[in-house]
């Protein structure tokens, strides 16, 4: 029984291209097309096909949040999103949201239709500069959260918050007006999480909320 496509992309001739290809394959056949995620989160409800092939820029609903969407309704949902973007962040949305592959519109049908085999059995495909870009960032995140969760066993939630405000350059007045209490009971705090963190100063405080990921560098000001 071969695999049932759904082809979802705006551009009419990419479809009608992608479909000749696929079906080229006895073991491929494409059930349907969508020229929007809308069209494509209705299809996929109606036609429960084997695997989604997603455009990610589409119009009334792009791909990430049609996969979203579809995901929500059916967890099982395969879906393997095409784009022409090698950019990470787009990627990493992508397999955030349920995407089980991203595969770039360049590469060759056999590889495409390698990567939808391998979806069908379970698997999750990305091509192997993609799937660097991705690992790092997941180890990134792995990295901030640890960091916090050593944090947290250090400072509590409000000692946090002040440090959060002291790497974004807030003065004390600025940090108590925005935490709804007195300039001097920021001024305690302040010495109590410096002792804490033995640190001398708002510069080493800045420095120190980088570095356990509470604050993306360029948000961070290191004026004492």
């Amino acid at each position: 029984m071969p695999v049932r496509i759904l082809l979802a992309d705006d551009h009419l001739m990419f479809r009608q291209g992608l479909r000749r290809l696929l079906e080229a394959d006895p073991e491929l056949e494409v059930v349907g097309e969508a020229s929007d995620g809308e069209e494509a989160c209705k299809l996929a409800a109606e036609l429960k096909p084997d695997v989604i092939l997603m455009d990610i820029h589409m119009p009334h609903m792009d791909g990430v949040q049609a996969t979203r969407q579809i995901i929500q309704q059916d967890p099982e949902a395969k879906i393997i999103i095409l784009s022409m973007s090698r950019q990470k962040e787009y990627v990493v949305d992508a397999i955030k949201n349920g995407a089980r592959g991203y595969f770039l519109k360049e590469s060759s049908v056999f590889d495409l239709i390698q990567a939808i085999q391998t979806v069908v059995r379970g698997e999750t495909i990305l091509e192997p500069t993609l799937a660097q870009r991705v690992l790092q960032e997941f180890r990134q995140n792995t990295t901030r959260h640890r960091r916090r969760a050593e944090l947290l066993n250090v400072l509590n939630d409000r000692e946090i918050q002040i440090l959060r405000g002291v790497a974004h350059g807030w003065t004390n007045q600025e940090i108590a007006r925005r935490l709804g209490v007195s300039e001097k009971t920021i001024k305690n705090q302040l010495s109590i999480i410096f002792r804490k963190l033995r640190l001398e100063n708002r510069t080493q405080a800045a420095i120190y909320a980088l570095q356990k990921g509470l604050v993306p560098l360029e948000e961070v000001s290191l004026d004492d």
